[in-house]
């Protein structure tokens, strides 16, 4: 071992080793400026500013767009130059002059009417959100302490979990409702085009806190003859539109009661709870659902970690949703941990399809 190390120790004195790992740790160390810049910009509406300038624009058009004070100019193209660098926007030039004009990520933090099919602008602002990542600093706290065993960072950090802090912030909750419509509606635009076939043959479906309902909306859209139910909190369920008659809202406890249908969905719910939680969720589906041979299952859309795309931005992606869950105590999974879970809860059986990138569709049989 102590030669291994005297071995690595002169490896390092390679100048081209040593510059290499100093920019490498660097680079590891600044990680968090594109994180941050993403939020800014979507906070900026640089993304709907370069749309309504005919999808291109200057510094200059763009300082016009958003307000900017004529000072910030020149801090706004240093903004600009990591957002383009990542990936976020691109340039070109022209005649001299930068050109800032939009990509498929940056299409994805329109605004518009409010209404647009792919749009996740708040769901940045959920995800790249001061207290979440500050409670991703008291991590190292939460290791360590004996007294935070049955805590979670966030706790840690604020003194409150995550979801009573949605709970006593107005604001804070419409913003994280409306994050999760908006990746609903992404994430089943894909399924529907991608794997529909995962809903024929099913005539009646709860979606388990599916919130305000967007994507039993997109499901009872694409197939009027399923009868779907949405059940998440009475607080949440008040205040979901009733816009499709073909939506049912029930308001109540998934862990106490889940309403009998053919089929249950879960849609990004058990990666926020421990094995024993999801345990005892996956066995009231079980009571709502039809035997396999009349067509019950139980679909859950969850990342698997290792399973899906191998291009690194999918695979890094699924890591890293792994230790931003720890902020909740949760948990991406991969797949002999979902097997002992659907195992202890009955079911016999399951099939994982991944369509989504780095999530997969996984349907689960009693």
């Amino acid at each position: 071992m102590a030669q291994r190390v005297q071995e690595e120790d002169e490896q390092m004195t390679s100048t081209d080793d040593l510059i290499q790992a100093e920019i490498e740790l660097y680079h590891h160390c600044f990680a968090f400026i594109k994180s941050t810049a993403l939020r800014a910009a979507t906070d900026l509406c640089i993304s709907d500013a370069i749309h309504r300038n005919g999808g291109a624009a200057t510094l200059s058009d763009l300082a016009l767009n958003i307000g900017l004070h004529p000072t910030k100019l020149s801090h706004l193209r240093r903004l600009m130059r990591v957002l383009t660098v990542s990936g976020v926007f691109a340039v070109e030039d022209h005649n001299g002059e930068a050109m800032y004009t939009l990509t498929r990520v940056s299409r994805l933090l329109l605004n518009g009417d409010g209404e647009r099919t792919h749009a996740l602008s708040h769901l940045v602002r959920v995800l790249v959100n001061p207290l979440t990542v500050a409670s991703h600093f008291s991590i190292h706290e939460w290791f360590t302490i004996e007294q935070a065993a049955a805590m979670t960072p966030f706790e840690v950090a604020h003194g409150c979990t995550r979801w009573e802090m949605i709970a006593n912030d107005a604001k804070d909750g419409s913003v994280f409702n409306t994050a999760m419509v908006e990746d609903s509606r992404v994430a089943m635009d894909i399924i529907l085009k991608e794997s529909c076939g995962v809903f024929q043959g099913i005539s009646s479906l709860v979606d388990v806190g599916g919130g305000h309902g967007a994507a039993a909306a997109a499901i009872a859209t694409a197939f009027p003859n399923i009868k779907c139910t949405v059940l998440d909190l009475p607080h949440i369920v008040a205040e979901a539109p009733t816009t499709h008659s073909n939506i049912q809202f029930v308001g109540g406890d998934f862990f106490e009661f889940i309403p009998a249908a053919d089929v249950v969905l879960l849609k990004y719910i058990l990666h926020a709870w421990q094995d024993d939680d999801c345990v005892k969720i996956l066995r009231r589906c079980k009571e709502a659902i039809l035997a396999r041979d009349a067509g019950g299952k139980v679909i859950i859309i969850e990342v698997v970690v290792g399973i899906g795309s191998k291009e690194i931005v999918p695979k890094e992606m699924q890591i890293l949703f792994d230790v931003f869950m720890m902020y909740v105590d949760g948990i991406e999974r991969e797949e002999h941990e979902w097997k002992k879970i659907f195992l202890e809860a009955g079911f016999s059986d399951y099939k994982i399809t991944p369509v989504l990138g780095a999530r997969s569709i996984i349907e689960v049989y009693p």
